[in-house]
């Protein structure tokens, strides 16, 4: 009688995956990035497959004390390239730990990670962080019974009221008083605007002026030349 293999697949709906955290102080860069690679993939479980993601999230904390053997420190170089032409920056391993200590462990696993679609899908459960906290709480303590509250919001005391002056209560009042008069002077002096244009319109109109003609230039007259040149003679 001849078995019949069956190959069985654990389906997306029932993978379960767990929270595990590590503590890179004193640990080998080079070793740990392979354990942390094996978790990721999942070929710590008896359902891998290679096709899709079964593997674990991982927690790295403490990233700035992992250690290195030899002159690493100063021999290992990350590059990087801007872009532009003669931009290649360079940094030493120590460099890289001052400053960027998270990015020294992502890089070691990411090269052991497939180069593909699902490389990167496993690559974004790493979570990374170069002191010795993380926030992932509550992640990592689902499993275990822990109930989880949530943190109870501060009491806000309430708002004083200001209590009102009485000087600050009759100012409004007189100054809507004031209003009321001058519209009712208004409205009193409104009926005597019809009279006196009446008494306008009885005034007699004023006749034009009449211009004066421009005066003529006087002319002598015949007797006037007579005398005139008597008097010479």
């Amino acid at each position: 009688m001849q078995l019949q293999r069956i190959t069985k697949h654990t389906k997306r709906a029932d993978l379960d995956p767990k929270w595990h955290v590590m503590d890179a102080d004193g640990e080998r860069l080079g070793r740990m990035a392979t354990r942390i690679a094996g978790i990721l993939q999942g070929k710590h479980r008896a359902d891998y497959s290679r096709h899709q993601i079964v593997g674990d999230f991982v927690i790295v904390v403490n990233a700035r004390t992992i250690g290195t053997s030899g002159t690493k420190l100063t021999q290992k170089i990350y590059y990087r390239h801007t872009g532009y032409i003669g931009h290649l920056r360079s940094r030493t391993l120590a460099e890289m730990l001052e400053r960027f200590p998270e990015r020294v462990i992502e890089q070691a696993v990411k090269g052991m990670l497939p180069r593909n679609r699902l490389g990167r899908q496993m690559l974004r459960r790493l979570k990374v962080y170069a002191d010795d906290t993380h926030p992932h709480e509550a992640q990592v303590n689902a499993g275990t019974g822990k109930a989880k509250q949530a943190p109870e919001a501060p009491a806000t005391p309430p708002r004083r009221r200001r209590a009102a002056a009485p000087e600050a209560v009759e100012a409004p009042v007189e100054e809507a008083a004031a209003p009321v008069e001058e519209t009712a002077a208004v409205a009193v002096a409104e009926p005597e605007a019809p009279a006196a244009q009446e008494a306008v319109a009885e005034k007699p109109a004023r006749a034009p002026r009449k211009r004066r003609a421009p005066a003529a230039a006087k002319q002598e007259t015949p007797a006037e030349e007579s005398q005139g040149k008597g008097e010479d003679a």
